[in-house]
């Protein structure tokens, strides 16, 4: 059996025992209990998680900045962008629409009255987010889109702010030409060794996953699933649309290739349903596109600018929840209303990348500027674990299939590589 299915059976695994421990422990231990079993158990997942985030940074920079610097020239990196973000633009717009349009069909808000609703449940959780989305402004956009300083960026993780940086600094590397070339096969050999390291850090994916699912069902056990049961059943039939959407445009670009692209990512889409976690999933998920044969400085430009640019299901989700919350509170929004939301979503959930449980900061200020209760976001806190899984692991089929489509666009999509070791430079 290979390395990847094994890693990807185990991973399975891990998700069975993790449901099965956690809800033993759900049935069977007080309220004190549980609360430190989920706490403890979950050190398994920060440890996964910040594995990966100790590469993110490095492997980022090193390979947008190698990535531009090999396009050959500012006309190309141009052509490539602009092909990229016009892709990126019109997937979300379209998963804002999908997830506008199931919200107003099926109505899931008015299955619940938000005041009633509201008298029986812990809304602390909500007050927290509630402080955090009250510093969302203008200005809270532009920090998290330019950095002062790229060793900050870097220490924080801030990947809009080091794609920003690592952009300039490609486009100047490539400006001054040969002079440059030095710096970028080190930086190349850089990015070479911590692709390696992803294979080292992957081994701990199981562990993580048990840790992250354990956890949620200790805390909420099984019947969250039934008591959101309409909730989630119209925001999975929104991703499955969405999902149909995006294979039909990748088939008619990438044709039979296309579920060659959905079985190399399949591992990173697991890990990321189970972690919910893009992060978690970005150093394997370059690996594994360059493995199917999408060229190396293609996928070290559009990925990252994917990961701040093209989160489309997350922004399917940013509609549906904020249109639900308003459905609860008997707020009514027209048609332009909900469009002008649209363009509102659209634009904020640029500025955010990074930002610890971004989409629901994101409904909560986009409620507050339409006079919807914020508190409402109490609401779909308790299901909002299980809609991030849905909505983590489409984020990254839309990264996997936007490189993939850019990459065939611009020529650069060869036969598939069993082992990236094959493609080394030989010294």
């Amino acid at each position: 059996m290979k390395k990847g299915n094994r890693l990807t059976i185990y991973i399975l695994i891990a998700m069975v025992l993790g449901v099965i421990v956690g809800y033993i422990v759900h049935v069977n231990s007080s309220t004190a209990f549980i609360g430190k079993f989920s706490t403890n158990i979950k050190l398994l997942t920060t440890i996964f998680l910040r594995l990966v985030q100790m590469i993110i940074a490095p492997l980022v920079f090193s390979t947008l900045v190698v990535g531009i610097a090999k396009l050959g020239d500012l006309k190309t990196v141009g052509r490539v962008g602009a092909k990229a973000m016009l892709w990126f633009i019109t997937a979300s717009l379209v998963s804002l629409l999908i997830g506008m349009l199931f919200v107003n069909v099926f109505e899931p808000g008015k299955a619940i009255v938000l005041t009633g609703f509201l008298e029986g449940v812990d809304t602390s959780g909500a007050k927290e987010l509630a402080s955090k989305t009250q510093e969302f402004s203008l200005a809270t956009f532009v920090t998290h889109v330019f950095p002062k300083s790229i060793f900050e960026a870097m220490a924080a993780n801030e990947i809009l702010q080091i794609v920003v940086f690592s952009i300039f600094f490609g486009v100047a590397m490539t400006a001054i030409g040969d002079y440059a070339k030095p710096l970028m096969k080190a930086l190349e050999v850089v990015s070479h060794i911590i692709l390696k390291m992803v294979g080292y850090v992957m081994k701990f994916a199981p562990l993580g996953v048990f840790g992250a699912i354990a956890a949620v069902i200790a805390v909420e056990g099984l019947d969250v699933f039934y008591f959101y049961g309409k909730y989630l059943f119209y925001f999975l039939l929104g991703i499955l649309t969405l999902w149909a959407v995006m294979f039909i445009v990748g088939y008619i670009v990438l044709k039979d290739r296309l579920p060659r692209l959905l079985k190399r990512i399949s591992q990173p889409m697991l890990i990321a349903f189970s972690t919910t976690s893009s992060e978690a999933v970005f150093p394997k998920l370059t690996e594994e596109l360059e493995r199917f044969g999408c060229k190396d400085k293609i996928v070290s430009f559009i990925l990252p600018l994917g990961y701040s640019f093209n989160l489309d299901g997350s922004m399917m989700y940013m509609t549906f929840a904020s249109i639900a919350i308003a459905q609860a509170s008997n707020v009514h929004l027209d048609l332009g209303t909900q469009l002008t939301m649209l363009l509102v979503l659209m634009v904020t959930s640029k500025g955010i990348a990074g930002v610890p449980r971004a989409s629901l900061i994101v409904v909560m200020a986009t409620c507050g500027m339409f006079n919807i209760p914020i508190l409402g976001i109490a609401l779909i806190l308790p299901i909002d674990h299980f809609c991030d899984m849905f909505r983590t692991m489409t984020n990254v089929v839309g990264n996997g299939l936007a490189t993939a489509v850019v990459s065939k666009w611009e020529g650069g999509l060869g036969p598939e590589q069993e082992r990236l070791v094959e493609a080394l430079p030989k010294p």
